[in-house]
This record gives structure tokens, C-alpha cells and sequence, in this order.
């Protein structure tokens, strides 16, 4: 099997390993297992228990990030479509099957400092992104673009969070809907460059 393929085939098992035991009590004894591989296989691309999820937390802060950037740049001049699809973008990461986002939200593991730069970057990062498209399109500063984009980011993950913990009858686009609503209610008051309100704002 090409390395990249086992590689892939070795972070599947573990996090199912994670997922189904939680990081402390899973072994690698029963990731090789699961993966259908010797120990040697499995120290042979990962060194360590800790190795193996920081790679699969590298994995999934990626994938939040790439949702949030592609939600920002979406073809479209119409701001209240583009704050709707990033507040999605968090609700489709919560809502991915094989517990991802409790690795990435809710991981038991942030006094590690390995994992604790990793949490604190791709939070900075999707906020940064949100907020780069704020400044440009408001002139505003960017310290303040800064702090709406961090209130932006820190809404779309407690809301989706909380949603998926709750169980209620809400559909997910539903309740994504509602949150970019309260969330367009802000932004879209936003003066544009140039002068004008943002897109929108006044419906």
C-alpha cells in the first residue's frame, strides 16, 4: 500500500479508536489492531499515541478552515449570502459524521501545548479570514474588523455546538438560518466603502 494511502488507512482507525474510547484509554495496541496492522506498521509512520491525533487534529482544523474560506469566498456581492454560508460552514463541520469537531471544540487535551497552538490557530485563522473581508469591504479598521470577525467565528461555533448537543427537532439549515439572521442584524449595518450601508442591510 503506497505510504499516503496508509498513512490515511492509520488516522481512520485512530480516530475511531479515539472516538469510540477517548484518548487515554485508547492504546496502540488497539489502533493497530483496528487498522488491521502490526505495532511496527503503525510506529513506522507515527511515533507516538500523541502523533497520531495532532495529525488527525491538523486534518480536521484544516477542513474547518478550508469551509470557512470558500463560505467567504463565494461569487457573490450579496453580504447577508456570504455571513449565511459561513455560519453554515460551521454547521456542516459539527454535523460530519465521526465526531471531528469534538477534537477540534471540545478536546480534552488543550493543557497539551502541541494541541492548545493548534486550537488557538485555527481559531485566529478563521477569524482573521472573516474579518480581512469585513475591513475590506467597511473600511473600518482592521482591529475592529478584527473583534467583529472573532464575535462572528466564536457565534457560528457555540450556536452549531450547542445545536448538535441539544438534539432539538430544528433542522440544521434551519437553525444555521436562524443564527445568520441575528448575525446579519449587526453586520449588514456595517457601513460599505465608500459610504453606503452593506447589501442588504435593509431588508
Amino acid at each position: 500500500m503506497p505510504r499516503s494511502e496508509r498513512r490515511a488507512q492509520l488516522l481512520d482507525a485512530a480516530q475511531a479508536v479515539f472516538v469510540e474510547r477517548g484518548y487515554h484509554a485508547a492504546a496502540m495496541d488497539d489502533i493497530a489492531e483496528h487498522a488491521g496492522v502490526s505495532k511496527p506498521v503503525l510506529y513506522q509512520h507515527f511515533p507516538g499515541k500523541l502523533e497520531l491525533y495532532l495529525a488527525l487534529l491538523d486534518q480536521h482544523c484544516d477542513t474547518l478552515e478550508r469551509l470557512v474560506r470558500e463560505a467567504l469566498a463565494r461569487p457573490t456581492e450579496d453580504n447577508k449570502d456570504r455571513v449565511a454560508a459561513t455560519i453554515s460552514a460551521y454547521y456542516d463541520f459539527v454535523s460530519r459524521e465521526g465526531a471531528a469537531f469534538r477534537m477540534v471544540f471540545e478536546s480534552d487535551l488543550t493543557s497539551v501545548p502541541q494541541v492548545r497552538a493548534r486550537l488557538d490557530g485555527v481559531e485566529l485563522s478563521c477569524a482573521e479570514a472573516i474579518a480581512d473581508v469585513i475591513a475590506e469591504d467597511s473600511g473600518i479598521p482592521d482591529d475592529q474588523a478584527m473583534l467583529l470577525g472573532v464575535g462572528l467565528a466564536g457565534m457560528a461555533q457555540i450556536t452549531a455546538r450547542h445545536w448538535l448537543a441539544a438534539e432539538s427537532d430544528l433542522e440544521r439549515d434551519a437553525a444555521s438560518a436562524l443564527v445568520s439572521a441575528l448575525a446579519w442584524r449587526g453586520i449588514g449595518s456595517l457601513p460599505r466603502t465608500g459610504g453606503e450601508r452593506s447589501e442588504a442591510a435593509h431588508g
